[in-house]
Formats: structure tokens, C-alpha cells, sequence
């Protein structure tokens, strides 16, 4: 291994885990701050609860498709100078976000910022698998995950804090600003890539890319993984929000916003689980982080709040330890191209978060919060079924 590459204790190391979680918490921050909001949207709008979940659903669409592209250019263009722009110009769009007065404009603008963050994730986890020495990597790829998870605490948290001060607008905006501010930090911190080799652009060679990661039936199951793990986490955390300011909760969105403090929990599985790959294999960690994903369903079947709070937490505890496996098992296996490998990845995990999302809200609104748990549990034993083939 080259002594450049970045080893674990390294100040570059520790300069790197930083930006990254710093991207991480941005990108999150600003795709997820409307999910709190969507009963405030489907109020002020005058729109239906599956239709409120647009607002979050056709940003994650956009940023999925538009990953396959983002993920091509980056193998020509490189890391940080694409991962600046979709940052910054991210940030700008979620300012305009808190500006509009029609729904349809508010949608447009939240596909616009998809777009924009699809040049970060791909690229990163690429970044971390090209610059991080393979001891490192694990931990590496775990606190970009938990930089992700305090980017959804956050943007969650503030956004329900904001909107019972000033309104929506002012939660959309002031969520905009910390993206700045993790821009700033981003350009400081991130060391350049020492081992990115530019590929000339040519439609051929991304097809023949794709074509590669396709035929590999290991990742063939990550991208599976990533579609239903992802698809029921973010259905949960669209609806819970309806579930709570109804009868018998009959919460704020303030109160509902604290509940996404579980996130924290994030942060820590995700390192915690890159830590015991080496000891017990990716499989069983991932069956580990499925298990606890399931139980949390079931205690969120309780009419409970307490039990609700304890089931919300088991299941982000699974789903951030899982996530980060198996994103970090992607960079392992892939033969190369590791950004398309990285966007393919995140395309099936925003798909999912997309289709299962608003599908979500037409079950929660033709047969109730059960049966949407019940949907939840059948893709989740689906996703336990697969880890087998890894």
C-alpha cells in the first residue's frame, strides 16, 4: 500500500473523515428537512398526505437518476471540485426553496436540489475507497455514514424548530445556510485526491462500466439491499409524523422534530458496525442490522409512545449499521470505476426511498398505519433473504 494513501491517526486522515462527515451532514441536512414538515406542507398547500410527500420524494428521484450521470462525469472531472459545486449549488436551491409561494414551484426547485446533491454521495464514498488505506476504510466509510445521520438528526430537528418560530419558509432556509457553512468547511478540510486517474468521457466505456457492476451477483444484492432497506427507512419517517400529530399523540412539530434525536444513534452504529466487519463478517452484521430494523417495526405497531420512541431508535440503529456495511462492501467489490459502482448503489437506494416513500402514503391513507408496518416487515424480510447470497 502507497504511503500516501491515508492511514487511520494520520492528520490527513482525521482532515478527510472531517469534510466528509461535513458533506455528509449537508447533503442529508437539506434532502431530508422537509420530511417533518410534510403535514405543515400538506396543511399550507392544501395537498394529501401522499402528495405532500412529493416534496421529498421527487428530490431523492432526481438525485437517483441523475447519479448514473454525476458518477460518469466525476470519473473524468474528480473528486472535490465536483463535490464543491453540487454542494454549493445545492445550497443556493434550498434558499430559493423557502422563497416560493406555489406548490408546483416548491416541487420544481426540490427536483433542482436532488440534481445538484447527486454530484456528492457517489463521489465520496468513491473518495473513500480510493484514498483511504484498506485497514481505514471500514472506519472511514462508518463516519461518513454518521456524518449523514446528523445531517438527518439536524435538518429533521431544526426544521420542526424553525417551522413552529416562522413557518416552513424559515426552516427550508435556515437548513440552506448550514449547507453553506459545511461548504466552507468542506473546501478547507478535504486533501486532494492522489489517486484518481481521469477516464476520457465516452458513452461506451460508461455503458461497459454499468454492464461490469451489473454482472457482479455480489453487487447485484448490495443494490437490492440498498433499495429495500432504504425504500421502508424513509416510508417510516414520511408517515410516522402523520401517525404522531393525529389522535392519540396529538403532537407538535417541534415535539415530532425531537424525535428524530434517535438519529444520534446513527452516528454511532454506523462506525460501530464498520468496526465489527473484520471480526464477524459483513453477513452477519447486515442480518444483525436487518433483525433490529424488524423489531423496531413491531414496537411501532404499539399504541404506545414510549414504545413507539424505542422502536424508532432500534430501527435507525439497524438500518445506519446495515447501510454503512453495505456501502462500504461496494468499494471491496468492485472492479474498478468505483464511482459508477458508488452511484449505482445510490441509485437503487434513492429509488428506493422515492417509490417506496410515496407508495408508503397511498397505503397509510387507504389502510392505515398497520398495514403500512406490516408492507415495511415483508421488504425487510426480503432484504434479510438476500444478504445470504453475499
Amino acid at each position: 500500500m502507497s504511503a500516501t494513501h491515508l492511514t487511520r491517526g494520520s492528520a490527513g486522515y482525521r482532515r478527510a473523515t472531517l469534510a466528509l462527515f461535513c458533506a455528509g451532514f449537508a447533503t442529508f441536512a437539506m434532502l431530508y428537512c422537509v420530511q417533518p414538515l410534510l403535514p405543515l406542507l400538506a396543511s399550507h398547500f392544501r395537498v394529501s398526505a401522499a402528495n405532500s410527500s412529493l416534496a421529498l420524494s421527487l428530490t431523492t428521484l432526481s438525485l437517483a437518476l441523475c447519479l448514473l450521470v454525476s458518477g460518469a462525469l466525476a470519473e473524468s472531472w474528480g473528486r472535490k471540485p465536483v463535490m464543491a459545486a453540487a454542494l454549493g449549488l445545492a445550497a443556493m436551491l434550498g434558499i430559493a426553496c423557502a422563497l416560493v409561494e406555489e406548490w408546483s414551484s416548491l416541487l420544481i426547485l426540490r427536483a433542482l436540489l436532488g440534481l445538484a446533491l447527486s454530484g456528492l454521495p457517489a463521489l465520496a464514498m468513491a473518495y473513500v475507497g480510493e484514498e483511504f488505506d484498506p485497514e481505514a476504510l471500514p472506519t472511514a466509510m462508518g463516519l461518513y455514514i454518521g456524518g449523514t445521520a446528523l445531517g438527518g438528526l439536524l435538518g429533521r430537528l431544526l426544521a420542526g424548530l424553525l417551522s413552529d418560530l416562522g413557518g416552513w419558509p424559515w426552516a427550508l432556509g435556515g437548513i440552506a445556510g448550514l449547507g453553506l457553512l459545511a461548504l466552507g468547511l468542506f473546501l478547507w478540510l478535504l486533501p486532494p485526491s492522489r489517486h484518481f486517474t481521469a477516464q476520457p468521457l465516452s458513452l461506451r466505456g460508461l455503458l461497459r462500466n454499468f454492464s461490469l457492476h451489473l454482472s457482479n451477483p455480489r453487487l447485484r444484492v448490495l443494490f437490492a439491499l440498498a433499495f429495500l432497506l432504504m425504500g421502508g427507512f424513509v416510508a417510516l419517517f414520511n408517515y410516522v409524523g402523520f401517525r404522531l400529530a393525529g389522535a392519540p399523540f396529538n403532537l407538535s412539530a417541534t415535539v415530532i422534530g425531537l424525535l428524530f434525536t434517535v438519529y444520534l444513534l446513527g452516528i454511532f452504529s454506523a462506525g460501530w458496525a464498520g468496526r465489527l466487519v473484520p471480526r464477524f463478517g459483513a453477513r452477519q452484521v447486515l442480518h444483525g442490522g436487518i433483525g433490529l430494523m424488524l423489531l423496531g417495526v413491531a414496537l411501532c405497531a404499539t399504541p404506545w409512545l414510549s414504545a413507539a420512541v424505542i422502536g424508532l431508535a432500534l430501527f435507525t440503529l439497524g438500518f445506519f449499521a446495515a447501510h454503512a456495511v453495505a456501502s462500504g462492501q461496494v468499494g471491496i467489490h468492485a472492479q474498478g470505476a468505483k464511482a459508477q459502482a458508488s452511484a449505482l448503489y445510490l441509485c437503487a437506494y434513492y429509488l428506493g426511498s422515492s417509490l417506496v416513500g410515496y407508495v408508503g402514503g397511498y397505503v397509510w391513507e387507504h389502510a392505515g398505519w398497520l398495514a403500512l408496518l406490516a408492507v415495511l416487515a415483508s421488504l425487510f424480510v426480503a432484504a434479510g433473504a438476500l444478504v445470504r447470497r453475499i
